[in-house]
């Protein structure tokens, strides 16, 4: 089943969206706070995004860009305002289609096959994990925290990876040296700690100071 995120702050267009790709067996989420759509996005983490352009907060153009830093995911704007300079504008910004309103359900839902066809017929989704508005990506090893992104080392990832997957508890240090055991390196406790040193550098110099909690004895833990 894919999953498809809508960004539409009509509650009456957005329910008869959803109910209607819902019968074509789509799950579909929309958007509840429209200040943290970047974070719905990444806890949705959907196959294909409906985005509208005017907005509370920030108009679709913003949350566009804002997606379009950590992922690849199809977009289609639906949107009233569908003069040629927003068509366009829609389309530099890195937008799939667009899709004026008032349109055919039918249509819409034949637009959302079609891409979705297109897009992952040969190859898969990315998939992003989302903690106090920093987003890991998984699929290219790369953290973004308030519009700065950092590259991760293979090790490094699987860190903040299993500290955000845990990040009601304490992470010990036996589980993540297991988890960077699966790399083709021996990993020891020194390893463990040099790891952890270079990714709180890393995570320090995009704004996230102490992300990583020391629980004295016991491992780690994702503040």
């Amino acid at each position: 089943m894919y999953r498809i995120f809508l960004v539409e702050d009509d509650e009456t267009i957005a329910r008869l969206i959803r109910k209607h790709l819902e019968k074509w067996e789509y799950e579909v989420s929309t958007v509840q706070d429209f200040g943290n759509v970047l974070g719905e996005f990444a806890a949705c983490d959907p196959q294909l995004v409906l985005l509208d352009i005017r907005l509370p907060f920030y108009n679709g153009y913003h949350w566009c860009t804002q997606i379009r830093q950590v992922s690849k995911v199809p977009i289609i704007f639906l949107s009233s305002v569908s003069d040629n300079m927003n068509i366009v504008m829609a389309m530099n910004m890195g937008a799939d289609d667009f899709i004026p309103k008032p349109f055919d359900l039918e249509v819409l839902t034949a637009k959302v096959q079609a891409l979705l066809r297109r897009s992952y017929d040969f190859a898969g989704s990315s998939s992003m994990l989302e903690h106090k508005g920093m987003l890991l990506n998984l699929s290219d090893a790369t953290l973004l925290y308030q519009e700065q992104k950092v590259e991760l080392t293979k090790n490094e990832l699987k860190i903040l990876q299993t500290l955000i997957e845990n990040k009601t508890q304490v992470v010990t240090r036996e589980t993540l040296m297991t988890r960077l055991w699966e790399s083709d390196m021996y990993v020891d406790e020194n390893t463990l700690s040099v790891n952890v040193n270079r990714l709180r550098k890393k995570l320090t110099s995009i704004g996230l100071e102490d992300s990583i909690l020391t629980k004295k004895g016991i491992g780690y833990q994702i503040g």
